[in-house]
């Protein structure tokens, strides 16, 4: 489970960010999380509302923000949502030859005290 693991990190994040700015209280975060990111978000979320207590991010708002997969048909240009990495395109049934959104895992914002 690598959610985890990946919820350590973002604590680790937040903590460096807080020392650096002198913060002492985070009162939101807020983290993107791409379908096609090899990131289960519901799993991220429960491990970072496991691992937050007795951290900077304890009394946190923790906020998901999901991004739909989106690629580019290498065949006919025509841009398209995918729910996985191997999806074809709808009208012409090709490979994307480029996922322009859905990859994402990033820390988007924080709000501070």
């Amino acid at each position: 489970m690598h959610e985890l693991s990946l919820a350590m990190e973002v604590i680790e994040l937040a903590q460096r960010e807080a020392d650096k700015n002198g913060v002492s209280r985070i009162r939101e975060i807020l983290i993107e999380v791409g379908d096609l990111s090899g990131v289960e978000a519901d799993a991220f979320q429960s491990a970072l509302e496991l691992i937050v207590h007795g951290t900077i991010l304890a009394e946190a708002e923790l906020r998901i923000s999901r991004t739909p997969g989106k690629g580019k048909c290498m065949k006919c240009n025509m841009e398209f949502e995918m729910n996985n990495r191997i999806d074809c395109c709808p009208k012409c049934l090709c490979l994307p030859s480029e996922i322009s959104e859905g990859q994402e895992f990033r820390v988007l914002s924080m709000v501070v005290e």
